[in-house]
């Protein structure tokens, strides 16, 4: 059979490969340990020298299956599975960065990752600046400092719907000796593929379509292989030089291309411990298979609630990337040719109080913090998932005070068309 396989192909036979009599279904290795019949053995693994599962804090043979997976989806070289999407962006950007270091970040990202990176990791010593994800490209050198180490954005931005121009970012972040960093999660690896255009990491919150029920929190992280760490020691020295927790291996050196991924398993998750349950990747393996099948259902149910928003009269505007009014129309269409998200963004003439009213009469869609599943559901982030932001804050993340996330579900259009006609209605 060609090889590699399709996506459809990926989605439904890679990661787990039974032998000969053992379960077709992946398998969930619910075990926090593992036993080997030698110390010697047990102790070659402590010092990587050798493959193998000691501790499922750090790898477990179910959560690697997902993670290869994911990891072929993506087109990477390695991948790892951790307890959200939250832990992944925090991992992939620790991974490079210390006390002292600096991060290019895109003002457009989901308020969480914000709060992580401007907040949370600046009293660990890491700064940031915030970019304009649609600034030029002279503009956008301007962010970066001596000390720069990483740059993170996001693909298709939550909720701002921003969708990022990769290609201008990776040349920037190569520009300046530095990785760039993509959360892919609205995206998913069936309508994106930013390693395709200059990206060196992707993240995933796992947690929203791969999963695709709601049912198990999660995040990954992929790496393309392709930034050579090697090049600029100076810059990376946790991967460039001994780590005397491992008797001085380094992890350019012993591992190549799989380094990064190498490092963030056997330091940070060792350390940290972020791990995602074995049973919760087992689910989230479930959400992948039929990943390819539902993200077509979601764009296209999308696209018909954008448009039936758009021309509704007490709606002020909508914001759909797949839309030709979206300013963002035309570089959806470069990099995800074949369809976006399931999300809108749309704000109502009778602002914030109007959105409140509309949202209470909803009856098919529910207002949760969720997104990005097979049910229908709706969230005002201004008040919810942003509202950690101040005024100015919000504005720069493209979070206006009326702007309702609706994340449109694989129900029947109509039906989901119908609800918000009704809904409108009461105001």
């Amino acid at each position: 059979m060609k090889k590699p396989y399709a996506k459809e192909t990926i989605c439904i036979q890679s990661g787990w490969k039974p032998g000969n009599g053992e379960p077709r279904v992946l398998p969930i290795y619910q075990t926090t340990t593992y036993k080997y019949d030698t110390s010697e053995q047990m102790g070659r693994l402590f010092d990587l020298e050798e493959d193998g599962y000691f501790y499922t804090r750090l790898q477990n043979p179910t959560n690697d299956c997902v993670a290869q997976k994911i990891c072929e989806l993506e087109g990477g070289v390695a991948a790892m599975l951790t307890s959200s999407g939250q832990a992944a962006n925090y991992y992939a950007v620790f991974n490079i960065c210390e006390a002292g270091s600096h991060v290019v970040l895109s003002s457009t990202v989901y308020g969480g990752t914000f709060n992580l990176i401007a907040v949370t990791m600046k009293k660990m010593g890491i700064s940031c600046t915030i970019v304009d994800p649609d600034a030029d490209y002279e503009t956008l050198c301007q962010a970066f400092q001596e000390n720069t180490r990483c740059v993170l954005a996001e693909t298709i931005a939550n909720p701002a719907l921003v969708v990022l121009d990769i290609e201008k970012f990776a040349k920037a972040a190569h520009a300046h000796q530095v990785p760039l960093i993509v959360d892919n999660t609205f995206a998913t690896p069936i309508n994106c593929n930013p390693f395709k255009w200059g990206a060196d990491i992707v993240t995933h919150s796992t947690t929203k379509y791969m999963d695709g029920h709601a049912m198990c929190v999660g995040g990954a992280i992929v790496d393309s292989g392709n930034f050579d760490w090697s090049l600029y020691p100076e810059k990376f020295p946790g991967l460039c030089e001994p780590d005397d927790s491992y008797h001085g291996i380094i992890y350019a050196e012993k591992f190549g291309k799989e380094a990064y991924i190498r490092k963030a398993t056997v330091q940070l998750m060792r350390d940290l411990g972020s791990i995602q349950s074995p049973q919760n990747a087992f689910l989230l393996n479930v959400g992948l298979e039929t990943l390819h099948l539902r993200m077509p259902r979601h764009c296209e149910n999308a696209m018909k609630v954008a448009s039936f928003l758009e021309n509704h009269e007490k709606v002020a505007w909508v914001n759909y990337p797949g839309l030709k009014s979206s300013k963002y129309y035309e570089l959806a269409c470069k990099y995800m040719p074949n369809g976006t998200c399931g999300v809108i963004s749309f704000g109502l003439k009778g602002g914030r109080h109007a959105a409140e009213i509309m949202m209470d009469k909803l009856e098919l869609a529910a207002i949760v913090t969720h997104v990005a599943d097979a049910r229908t559901c709706v969230l005002h982030p201004a008040s919810h998932t942003h509202r950690q932001m101040n005024d100015e804050q919000l504005k720069e993340a493209g979070v206006n005070p009326d702007l309702i996330r609706f994340s449109v579900g694989i129900e029947n259009a109509e039906d989901i068309i119908a609800d918000l006609e009704q809904a409108l209605a009461a105001i």
